[in-house]
């Protein structure tokens, strides 16, 4: 199974490589967001630097859902999919090696990036730190999350909308504890790690969840 994963894992980060796509775009969108925020709030610092957190939080929730449509889509057009259900490796190692490199692709750029982005919304060097260290910790409960919604909308045309209606509500728990930890580094009433303790247990449950998840949701559309 370690081989199958290893093999899975390689192979999609090549095709990531050489396509492109969700993981650059992602960064764009990301960046796009933490721009225009600011132009929007006006010139008060104080004000960016208190729901700084939260704008880099919502803009890195939203980039992630960027390419998520076409997390098993793509293998369900061309038949990699058919194959991947017919070979021996089950789909939870199918489906957990392609969530991780997904958010190796995704979820690691916009943590690395949170710090320079950072400088946009006022944010101090501990929030900084804060900010990459819950964003990477935060990000894979996105990702496993968004992939149910992936498994389930494999077979549809057009289906991230769909995708997105699905998974945002169960992606707010990760969103609210993540500001909360951001926001306790920069001095908040509660110790820094309270919320993010529970930040890494919804990484790790929806981990185990999200893997079983969407290989049902992939059993089932066979």
């Amino acid at each position: 199974m370690l081989r199958s994963f290893h093999a899975l894992l390689v192979r999609d980060l090549k095709l990531a490589a050489r396509v492109g796509g969700s993981g650059v775009m992602g960064l764009i969108f990301f960046l796009m967001i933490v721009t225009l925020i600011p132009f929007a709030l006006g010139p008060d610092l104080n004000l960016l630097s208190r729901i700084g957190p939260a704008i880099l939080w919502v803009a890195a929730l939203l980039a992630t859902l960027i390419g998520l449509d076409r997390l098993f889509q793509a293998d369900q057009e061309d038949g990699s999919l058919d194959l991947l259900r017919l070979s021996h490796a089950p789909l939870e190692i199918v489906v957990l090696a392609k969530v991780v490199a997904y958010w190796l692709v995704t979820g690691l750029p916009l943590a690395i990036a949170a710090p320079f982005l950072g400088l946009l919304v006022a944010l101090s060097p501990e929030g900084m730190l804060a900010m990459v260290a819950t964003l990477l910790v935060g990000t894979p409960a996105l990702t496993f999350i968004g992939a149910v919604g992936a498994a389930l909308t494999s077979s549809l045309r057009r289906g991230g909308l769909i995708l997105a209606i699905l998974v945002l509500p169960f992606m707010i728990p990760t969103l609210i504890f993540g500001v909360s930890a951001a926001n306790a580094a920069l001095g908040g009433t509660i110790p820094f790690a309270t919320p993010f303790l529970i930040l890494a247990a919804l990484s790790l449950i929806a981990a185990v969840v999200g893997t079983v998840g969407a290989a049902a949701a992939l059993r089932s559309g066979e």
